[in-house]
């Protein structure tokens, strides 16, 4: 089987890294791909904006699977145009990758089949969205409804916050045409957690939990980021909850999308805000999270292609999953400055050193090769995930790893995993 996936990031790596291991995987490629992929695939440079040459290409060299990793070539309709033309492709139709295109669309979508969210209000200007915010105080939450990046929420504590994020998005246009309509809804308390699933349209088999840290310093303090880091599997999902999140959510979702002339397969993201034995959305999203896919799939024991291609195919089953009972950490070295401005060009030493560990692999995010070095090339640079028989264990071996890279101005959070292990330590 040849296999083509799409994208350039650390979640992209994952995949390929992956879908490597797969006894039925003859050829991979990557397109752009990253420093990262070059000894598991080959990497193409091709526009992946550009979805009819992408399709073009995949016809040449007679493509068995393409997987998209990034959300805006879905949201854009990759998976149609291949699809037109008998290629098979795992992910969502562009009607379907919608519940992560519009957060308009999935908050009504939500609410007219009674998922579980937030409540919400709609605002198509300024003077609105102001007003609002000045009836219902802080905190609140602001969210762009297009795509930003993973860029385009605030969780405002104050409403001068609230308003200065809605002057960002709606007056600076901050995020472009995604802040031109804006979603504020009520602050959930809670323990949020990732719970991604595999689904053909009609099964649904949900992965390992996980937990993104989004905020860019230790004890979840200072600006969202595109996530720092994570851990799998998270213990705030209990087996419960997770029967509980399918039956509630996935499968609600599933079923709605499918009755309104949306059918969804391929991976299905929910963000998750749990409280005691509450579940709520905060967010879908099309697609595999980033970093949450650096944590999940290294403790994936099954065949991440067959798994793929039976979503595509409409023949997903419950027994082609299986998962280990290990635990992952990966933790996110990021360019000084990130998540505001940073310098790109810095070289990186000590990979080798790192990936020679047991059971860790150093994912590349935002890297470039130049002359035989590695230089960084991004926000987020590498994602250092480690794998060990718990979270305390993959914690240490994650950052023992960390340790051995280095570049200027690199930083990263020093408590990745921090509520699973107040959660062990009070048991």
């Amino acid at each position: 089987m040849q296999v083509l996936v799409i994208g350039g990031g650390g979640r992209e790596h994952t995949l390929v890294w992956k879908l490597a291991q797969s006894k039925k995987v003859t050829k991979l490629y990557a397109a752009p791909g990253n420093p990262g992929m070059k000894d598991l695939a080959e990497c193409v440079d091709l526009d992946i904006a550009d979805l009819d040459g992408l399709a073009d290409w995949a016809e040449k060299h007679a493509i068995d699977l393409t997987v998209v990793g990034p959300e805006a070539p879905l949201v854009a309709g990759i998976v149609d145009v291949f699809k037109a033309r008998g290629l098979t492709i795992f992910g969502p139709s562009a009607k379907a990758a919608e519940i992560e295109g519009s957060k308009i669309f999935s908050k009504e979508l939500m609410e007219k089949y009674g998922v579980p969210t937030a409540f919400f209000k709609v605002c198509d200007n300024l003077a609105d969205a102001r007003a609002f915010v000045e009836e219902k105080g802080a905190p609140i939450v602001i969210k762009a409804d297009g795509l930003a990046a993973g860029k385009g929420v605030v969780v405002a504590m104050t409403r001068d916050e609230a308003l200065a994020a809605l002057d960002e998005m709606m007056g600076a246009h901050k995020f472009g045409s995604a802040g031109n309509r804006v979603v504020i809804e009520e602050f959930m308390e809670g323990e949020e957690a990732s719970l991604l699933a595999f689904t053909d349209g009609k099964t649904i088999v949900p992965m390992l939990a996980a937990q993104d840290h989004k905020r860019v310093n230790d004890g979840d303090q200072g600006p969202n980021t595109g996530g720092m880091g994570a851990y799998c599997p998270a213990p705030v999902m209990t087996d419960a909850l997770k029967e509980k999140t399918v039956k509630e959510v996935l499968r609600p979702i599933v079923d709605a999308l499918a009755k309104e002339g949306r059918p969804y397969s391929g991976c299905l993201y929910a963000g998750l805000m749990i409280k005691g034995d509450s579940v709520k959305v905060v967010e879908f999203n099309a697609r595999f999270g980033d970093p949450e896919t650096q944590v999940v799939l290294p403790l994936l024991k099954s065949d991440l292609a067959e798994i793929m291609v039976a979503c595509a195919n409409g023949t997903l089953t419950p027994d082609l999953v299986e998962w280990s009972d290990k635990a992952a950490v990966c933790v996110v070295m990021a360019s000084g400055g990130y998540p505001a401005s940073y310098k790109k060009g810095i070289p990186i030493t000590g990979l080798k050193a790192a990936n020679a560990m047991d059971n860790v692999v150093v994912f590349h995010a935002g890297t470039r090769e130049e002359d035989g070095k590695i230089l960084t090339n991004g926000g987020r640079v590498l994602g250092v995930t480690a794998v060990a028989d718990d979270i305390p264990s993959a914690q240490q071996k994650a950052y023992d790893a960390v340790d051995k890279i280095h570049f200027d101005g690199a930083h990263y959070r020093q408590d990745i995993a921090w509520r699973a292990l107040r959660r062990l330590k009070a048991k």
